[in-house]
């Protein structure tokens, strides 16, 4: 029933296979979590459900699906504090239903003017590094966040700031009950994050505990912070008196973000890219962020028939693990913030360089791997959507980088410092190296399709490096397996890991082949065909990443929302 549902709405030709496992759930398929959410006027899918319900009432009240992603998002920063908030930094492609066209936003901080490399590598030298730490005050950037709410709203907004800022104010003063899954990270970041500069405990603890599932959590602080921001608007956070607070505390800590930093910053519109897979288009958002690692991915892997090869198998396993070495080796090398490189795009990303890295691929797993030359051919997070009564979508990511950030807060503020710098290197023949008032490579992208230059499905995979290779998983489920939109979120995942970081020096390479981690869902009959391959495979727990999903329906006119069954979210609709 489910293959013959999604072959009428993405008009797909779905090979028959005993191999493929896209059964509905009447017929005892193991990896469908629930049906998909249906509804005629507007859809929302976050990783709370308070959050998905705040984004409903806003499109109820007027607002549009822009609207209700930056109420949505100012909720989960405060809800689900383990993944993000106005710390950190954001990304977004919104469908423009008005003029057609699909924008990219890239909301992401740039690292501290007054912190030169050298000053970088003394202060690294004293603690014994030679990489920047995951906490502390040296990974951390200008947090983007705010700027970039401000930046959709200005551009396709309709309901005053303060309007949408308000139920998120409310909560963070008379609390709310955290969720379960939440609450499991939340405890686990108390310990490591406690003994950071500032007020973390003070802000983020119950008498010094985590929250604990169920229990009311309450942060006046945040509170405090969206108010001034509803109120005065983005420059309260970037040029008033909550920078000055910032600046004055990180003075005195010894941090090195400055008045400056803040005033100095900007959001970037950026056209999307994208390239074309077996009739859908994949659109991501160019470097700093890693994006296009997915487009780099089904390039490779449309030489190849994997619906014939059928669904998990170890054949159609193999073929995917390989491209994602090939493409990785590239973004560990060529992605970079774009001001201060420039990332050969259009090269990476060309059907004719994918041709000739699947040539690569053979029958057994490759242990060493080097990027390619494309100047030879020419050619923890969230996510969240929105989708509106008009047609608008948006495909929205934000993130502190490592679960809870940096640890520092700020007393009085309410939020924790994203600790995306991390992700600097520091060879200076890098491409990714660390400079003053550049962006750091950034692990967080949204994802769109289209098909026939109309808009398809909005969605995202967050959660590190696994995010390209679960974007390349969903479309694949979809289009080659005949998932529909929540199947191919719950069908069971694999990621691969190991691969050169775009923190290495830029002579590094993969050496041992990696490693693959597969959920209990894949058989055991894949996974050993794939050890006789030469592949390390492990079972792993957690790390697959939290998936939200909207589609519109191009026959009936309809929403489909889908929600990740890893995480505690929701999709609803009206």
């Amino acid at each position: 029933m489910q293959k013959k549902l999604i072959t009428l709405l993405l008009g797909l030709t779905v090979i028959s296979s005993p191999l493929v496992q896209a059964f509905d759930r009447i017929t005892g398929k193991d990896f469908a979590s629930r049906s998909e959410v249906i509804a005629s006027e507007a859809m929302a899918a976050t990783s709370h459900p308070l959050a998905t319900q705040i984004a409903l009432d806003v499109m109820k009240q007027g607002g549009n699906a822009i609207d209700a992603a930056i109420a949505a998002n100012a909720a989960l920063g405060l809800m689900e504090p383990t993944g993000n908030g106005i710390g950190g930094d954001l990304y977004a492609m919104i469908w423009d239903a008005k003029s057609g066209k699909l924008y990219g936003l890239n909301a992401s901080g740039r690292s501290p003017l007054g912190l030169s490399y050298d000053t970088l590598k003394a202060e690294l030298e004293k603690l014994g590094r030679t990489d920047l730490p995951p906490h502390g005050m040296l990974p951390i950037s200008v947090p983007g966040t705010i700027d970039g709410w401000f930046e959709m709203h200005k551009k396709f907004g309709k309901l005053p700031m303060p309007q949408l800022l308000q139920p998120t104010i409310d909560y963070a003063e008379k609390g709310f009950p955290v969720t379960e899954l939440i609450a499991y990270y939340w405890d686990r970041s108390v310990p490591i994050l406690s003994p950071q500069p500032g007020d973390f405990k003070g802000t983020f603890t119950i008498n010094g505990k985590a929250p604990a599932k169920g229990q009311i959590f309450k942060n006046p602080g945040l509170a405090y912070t969206l108010r001034t921001v509803a109120k005065e608007g983005r420059d309260a956070f970037y040029r008033g008196e909550i920078t000055r607070k910032i600046d004055k505390f990180m003075t005195e800590n010894g941090g090195y973000l400055r008045f400056a930093d803040f005033a100095n910053h900007r959001s970037d519109w950026v056209e999307p890219v994208g390239v074309d897979y077996k009739g859908y288009t994949l659109w991501e958002l160019p470097p700093n962020g890693q994006g296009i690692a997915a487009l780099q991915m089904l390039q490779i892997l449309k030489n190849f028939d994997l619906a014939a090869l059928g669904y998990n198998t170890p054949e159609s396993i193999h073929l995917m693990v390989e491209a994602k070495k090939l493409a990785f080796e590239d973004r560990a090398k060529f992605y970079a913030d774009m001001d201060f490189y420039k990332t050969p795009i259009s090269k990476l990303i060309s059907e004719e360089y994918g041709r000739e890295r699947a040539k690569l691929i053979g029958q057994r797993a490759a242990q060493r791997v080097d990027a390619g030359n494309p100047h030879l051919y020419e050619g923890d997070t969230i996510y969240m959507t929105t989708a509106d009564k008009d047609g608008n979508m948006v495909s929205l990511i934000q993130s502190n980088y490592r679960g809870m950030g940096s640890g520092v807060v700020v007393p009085g503020l309410g939020f924790v410092f994203q600790d995306r710098g991390q992700l600097f290197s520091m060879d200076k023949n890098h491409a990714n190296v660390y400079e003053p008032g550049k962006r750091a490579f950034n692990t967080i992208i949204p994802a769109f399709v289209t098909k026939d230059n109309k808009p398809l499905i909005s969605y995202g995979v967050m959660g590190g490096a696994m995010q390209p290779q679960g974007h390349v998983q969903i479309l694949v489920n979809m289009v080659d397996f005949g998932m529909n939109l929540q199947e191919a979120g719950d069908a069971a995942r694999w990621q691969h890991l190991g691969s050169t970081e775009p923190t290495d020096g830029q002579d590094a390479y993969l050496k041992n082949g990696g490693y693959i981690e597969v959920e209990r869902g894949i058989p055991f009959e894949t996974v050993r065909e794939l050890q006789k391959r030469g592949h390390d495979v492990r079972y792993g727990l957690g790390g697959y990443g939290g998936y939200q999903a909207i589609m519109k329906d191009p026959i009936n006119g309809v929403w489909i929302g889908a929600s990740e069954s890893r995480k505690d979210g929701q999709a609803a609709g009206y």
